[in-house]
């Protein structure tokens, strides 16, 4: 395995996601990658061998306004953390992963951690004098270790790519990590494809090797297996899910299949599901149409297509309702912002709901999520959520947003950032 320069002078190895090549130094590999973290914190430039898969993952660091010499915080204490986690799906394929990781981990003198979507973790266990040592820089349960805290990590930066990955030495961001290596994979939900966590390996130089990587790897499969496994086949119409944030067009998962619904079915199925009584046609026309002089008739239409989609039986008229029970992304975020559950809200929402829509009722709702989000974000002034809210698509050019990440967070990217947006605002006013 060689490695080879990239068109941007980043190294490049046959298997990127490994960190370092069978036979190399250890020792003289870290001095090399220390060297080169120094020169792109002091200069902003990667030298050469830094991975592209690295180089990138310092890069969203930076712009996430992580520091060096920062540290991770512990989010949820041991009440939160215990309630959290007996809640989360990954809580049931623990038994299996100790099984896999546990005697691995404890023998080897490594830490076997798991993680969640956020990239905090839930549990960290084996060697006990490596957790001890690992508790000083707060990888503990609890602490949240995504890119947007703490910068590349494995478990951070496996959730943040969706990709198995491995992390040795001065690859780390935070300096107070590079005496670490690890390596970590993301694990998925079986029935919709969503990131749920990470699992992850953590330790010394000895873990440097492609097999380590391979072999979280294998266990994340294992896993979602399990997974698999222990989640019931629901009857046919028992209930749907309905995906509709962040993406023009709506999926709707019912029956054992997963649709695609067109733009326009997507915006009734999201009115239908938040109205399960039902709407006749003349609030539908409402809800769905800003031009008045649209008929009946391309409405009823609209909803026989829809009909046929769905399947027989499963939506009604008179009024038109759906006659299953639908679980939407978008009341799942309205329900955690109404118990106060901000970081979960957040974890939930996947950007605008059916940002291209036009239709009136779709708009309001859209905007209502949103700003209640915004709201709740710059109240608490979380700086983490308020960074992977400001680094997103949608929270780009979010002003207030930006103002409030500058208040808790007055990194030189975060003010310099600020300054251009607020450049922005006043440009077109000046003559």
């Amino acid at each position: 395995m060689s490695a080879a320069a990239s068109p941007s002078g980043e190294a490049e190895l046959s298997d990127p996601w490994v960190a370092l090549e069978p036979g190399a130094d250890p020792v003289e590999h870290a001095r090399v990658l220390r060297r080169a973290h120094e020169t792109f914190t002091a200069a902003g430039t990667v030298p050469l061998p830094v991975r592209s898969v690295v180089a990138e993952s310092w890069r969203r660091s930076v712009r996430a306004g992580v520091g060096p010499d920062g540290t991770a915080d512990v989010e949820l204490g041991d009440d939160d953390l215990g309630a959290y986690r007996a809640e989360h799906p990954l809580a049931r394929v623990m038994p299996l992963v100790r099984e896999l990781m546990g005697t691995f981990a404890s023998d080897g003198e490594h830490l076997l951690a798991v993680c969640d979507a956020h990239g905090r973790l839930l549990w960290v266990e084996g060697h006990p004098a490596t957790r001890r040592r690992a508790g000083r820089m707060n990888f503990v349960p609890g602490a949240r270790w995504a890119e947007s805290a703490v910068g590349t990590n494995a478990p951070g930066t496996a959730v943040a790519v969706d990709r198995p990955v491995q992390v040795f030495a001065a690859e780390h961001f935070v300096r107070r990590v590079q005496p670490w290596t690890c390596a970590a994979a993301p694990v998925h939900d079986p029935r919709t494809g969503r990131v749920l966590g990470a699992v992850d390996i953590t330790g010394g130089d000895r873990l440097a090797h492609p097999h380590s990587l391979g072999f979280v790897q294998a266990v994340a499969r294992a896993a979602e297996s399990q997974l698999a496994l222990l989640t019931p086949q629901r009857p046919a119409d028992e209930a749907a899910e309905l995906t509709a944030l962040g993406r023009d067009e709506a999926c709707v998962a019912i029956g054992g299949h997963r649709v695609r619904l067109s733009r326009r079915h997507s915006e009734i199925a999201v009115l239908l599901a938040r109205h399960p009584e039902g709407l006749t046609g003349d609030e539908l026309l409402c809800a769905l149409y800003e031009d008045e002089r649209v008929t009946p008739v391309t409405l009823r239409a609209e909803l026989a297509r829809l009909r046929r989609t769905l399947g027989p039986g499963r939506l009604a008229s008179r009024p038109y309702r759906l006659t299953v029970p639908v679980e939407s992304d978008v009341a799942v975020v309205e329900r955690r912002l109404r118990a106060g559950a901000v970081t979960a809200a957040v974890a939930a929402y996947g950007g605008p709901l059916l940002p291209g829509s036009q239709a009136p009722s779709v708009v309001r709702l859209r905007h209502r999520l949103a700003d209640g989000l915004r709201h709740a974000l710059i109240t608490g002034g979380d700086p983490d959520l308020l960074a992977d809210w400001a680094h997103a698509p949608w929270g780009e050019d979010d002003l207030d947003v930006w103002r409030a990440l500058a208040a808790v967070r007055p990194t030189a990217s975060v003010r310099a950032r600020l300054a251009a947006l607020e450049a922005e605002l006043v440009a077109p006013h000046v003559r």
